[in-house]
């Protein structure tokens, strides 16, 4: 295939485009991907079991990162009344729906590591 020619119509590959900008805005950033698939990967989470497996993020970091998939429906915050108060985070069927995203950008991730070891 020659680069000029085209393999989907315009109007498909608009949407397609505007699908990874909504994407893109909504997973971007250095955390969401790594908040959503330790989520998806060990299940509901308390806030510093999920810190102390992410490793160097900032707890407000990741409590700003929490709100945000939270108010866009990628996770739940359940706070349970205890002393201390205990906050657990879990996915959502729309966070769970990532699964091949993150499956995929994993894969993908281990081949590029063994990749650039190879060369090495």
């Amino acid at each position: 295939m020659k680069l000029t020619e085209k393999k989907h119509p315009p109007e498909m590959c608009h949407k397609y485009v505007q699908g990874i900008k909504d994407a893109q805005d909504l997973m971007g950033g250095k955390w969401r991907m790594i908040i959503v698939a330790s989520l998806y990967y060990n299940g509901c989470m308390r806030f510093m079991d999920l810190q102390r497996h992410i490793g160097t993020i900032a707890p407000k970091v990741l409590s700003s990162e929490l709100r945000d998939l939270e108010l866009n429906h990628i996770l739940k915050r359940t706070v349970y009344d205890t002393k201390p108060v205990t906050v657990e985070y879990e996915l959502l069927p729309l966070g769970k729906s990532l699964s091949q995203v993150i499956g995929a950008f994993g894969k993908w991730g281990m081949n590029y590591r063994e990749e650039l070891l190879r060369k090495d």
